[in-house]
């Protein structure tokens, strides 16, 4: 398994840099993060799939978290889909939720649109939608002038790219050490955050293959 899966943070104190983030979904935690759609968008490596799964955990086990692309979402897929969330209720393992995460959400078809506008006016309170994108500002969809109608059903949760490299490094380090992959100062972990433009998959990866050792 690659080291940015191994490593992939599983609680919320572990993701670094994304207080914003996590100051919206403690706020929303009260009312429930349950039948809401959430749009996560930020640059490559930041934390956005990292993100999806941490929400996405706090409704569903991982059996009933399902992932597409969004150019698979079809409205046939999406029909399937609310017939099944709204015919089994709230009865998906222990913790009786359901997620649908859809990745590069900025690549939604027209029709796949259409059918999510009206899913997500009734979604049921034990699912959630998470969509993610790199994109910073969806305005709109192939076929479709105005994405505002989507965007309005959903809670924007923008990660930011600033004050990441120094904790990137330092974790970048912990991990080399324990994989036995370090050999170098953390200025040089500092300077591969940047080269990698605080992408921390991409630096995770340039470690596996010894950029760190000496």
């Amino acid at each position: 398994m690659n080291l940015w899966e191994t490593y992939r943070p599983t609680e919320w104190a572990d993701l670094l840099g994304q207080n914003r983030a996590k100051q919206i979904i403690s706020m929303l935690r009260p009312r429930g993060l349950g039948g809401r759609a959430y749009w996560i968008k930020g640059k490559p490596g930041i934390g956005k799939t990292t993100t999806a799964y941490l929400l996405a955990g706090e409704i569903a086990d991982p059996y009933y978290i399902q992932e597409y692309d969004a150019g698979d979402l079809t409205p046939a897929k999406l029909k399937e889909l609310e017939r099944e969330l709204q015919q089994y209720g709230g009865l998906f393992g222990g913790k009786r939720g359901r997620a649908v995460l859809v990745n590069e959400a900025h690549g939604l078809r027209r029709d796949a649109v259409r059918q999510l506008l009206v899913l997500l006016e009734r979604l049921p309170e034990y699912v959630v939608f998470i969509f993610t994108t790199t994109l910073e500002g969806q305005e709109t969809f192939e076929g479709l002038d105005d994405a505002s109608p989507l965007l309005s059903r959903c809670i924007e949760i923008k990660l930011t790219d600033q004050g990441l490299a120094e904790p990137f490094a330092r974790r970048a380090q912990e991990i080399a050490r324990i994989e036995n992959l370090d050999g170098r100062p953390l200025t040089a972990y500092l300077n591969l955050v940047k080269q990698c433009r605080n992408n921390m998959r991409a630096v995770l990866s340039k470690i596996e293959c010894g950029e760190m050792k000496k």
